[in-house]
C-alpha cells in the first residue's frame, strides 16, 4: 500500500542506521580506551572483578616499596658490617704485633695509637649506617627504628630484622688497648669475641637480605599475572574492532542511501495524479 502519512521502509531504514551507528560508536570507543570492558555498563561482572584486581595491583606496589626500604636499610647494614669485619682483622693484627714482650715503649705505644684509631673507624662506621633514618647496627631500635616491612597484601604478615646491637658488641666490648703485653692478650681474646658476634651478624643480615629479594621477585610476578588478568578480562582486541570499524562504515554508507531511496518512495504517488 502506498501512504504519504506512514512510510514503513523509511522507519526500517532508520532503525537499522541507527542500530548500525550504535554499534560505531561503541566499537571507536573501544578503539580510543583500548578496552572492551571501559565501564559497568559494558559488563558489570568482568568490570568489578577488574576494578578489585587494580586494587591489588596498587596494593603489591605499596608492598614493593616497602620490601624496597628494607632491602635498602639491610645492605647499608651488611655494608657497614663488612667493613667492620674487615678493620677487625687489622686489629687483630696489630694486638699480635702488641703481644711481642720484646716491644720497646715507643714502637708498643706506636701500635696502641694505630690500634685506637681503628677502634675509632669502627665507631664511626656504626653511627653512619643509617638509610632513611634507620640504623641497623646500633642497639636503640626505638630511636634509630627497625626494619619490619609488609610482605603482602596481608599487612598482619611482616618480615622484621633485629637490630644488631653494636654500640654494646662491638664499641664496648673492645674496651682495651694494647698498652701492655696482658693488655694485647686481653685485646685478642675481645677481638675472637666481637669476631664471632660478626660472624652471626652477617649472617642474619645476609640471609634477611636474600629473604627480602625473593619476596620483591615473587611480589613482581604476582603483579605481572594480575596485570595480564586484568587485560584479559576488559581490554580489547585491536585487530578484530579494527575490522568490525571497517565493516559498520560499510553499513553505515548502505544505511544512508537505503534511508534516502525510502524516503523518495512517497513521490512516486504524485505520478497516479499526472
Amino acid at each position: 500500500m502506498l501512504s504519504v502519512n506512514t512510510n514503513t521502509g523509511a522507519m526500517a531504514a532508520l532503525q537499522s542506521l541507527n542500530q548500525t551507528n550504535a554499534g560505531l560508536e561503541q566499537v571507536q570507543s573501544r578503539i580510543n580506551t583500548g578496552l572492551n570492558v571501559a565501564s559497568t555498563k559494558d559488563d558489570s561482572a568482568s568490570f568489578v572483578i577488574a576494578q578489585n584486581l587494580r586494587g591489588d595491583v596498587g596494593g603489591l606496589g605499596a608492598v614493593a616499596s616497602s620490601l624496597g626500604r628494607a632491602k635498602s636499610t639491610v645492605d647499608v647494614a651488611v655494608a657497614g658490617t663488612e667493613q667492620i669485619s674487615d678493620i677487625l682483622n687489622q686489629m687483630k693484627a696489630k694486638a699480635i704485633q702488641a703481644a711481642d714482650d720484646g716491644l720497646d715503649a715507643d714502637s708498643r705505644s706506636a701500635i696502641d695509637a694505630d690500634y685506637t684509631a681503628l677502634k675509632e673507624q669502627i665507631d664511626t662506621i656504626i653511627q653512619s649506617s643509617e638509610f632513611n633514618g634507620t640504623n641497623l647496627l646500633k642497639d636503640d631500635a626505638a630511636a634509630t627504628g627497625r626494619v619490619s616491612a609488609l610482605q603482602s597484601l596481608d599487612t598482619t604478615s611482616t618480615l622484621s630484622v633485629a637490630n644488631q646491637a653494636f654500640d654494646t658488641n662491638v664499641t664496648t666490648a673492645l674496651g682495651t688497648g694494647l698498652g701492655t703485653k696482658a693488655d694485647a692478650d686481653t685485646a685478642l681474646t675481645e677481638i675472637d669475641t666481637v669476631a664471632a658476634t660478626l660472624t652471626n651478624t652477617l649472617s642474619t643480615l645476609g640471609s634477611a637480605s636474600r629473604k627480602i629479594d625473593g619476596q620483591l621477585s615473587f611480589n613482581s610476578k604476582l603483579t605481572d599475572v594480575m596485570e595480564s588478568g586484568i587485560g584479559n578480562l576488559v581490554d580489547a582486541d585491536l585487530a578484530k574492532e579494527s575490522a568490525k570499524l571497517q565493516a559498520l562504515q560499510v553499513k553505515q554508507q548502505l544505511g544512508v542511501q537505503a534511508l534516502s531511496i525510502a524516503n523518495r518512495a512517497p513521490q512516486t504517488i504524485t505520478s497516479l495524479f499526472r
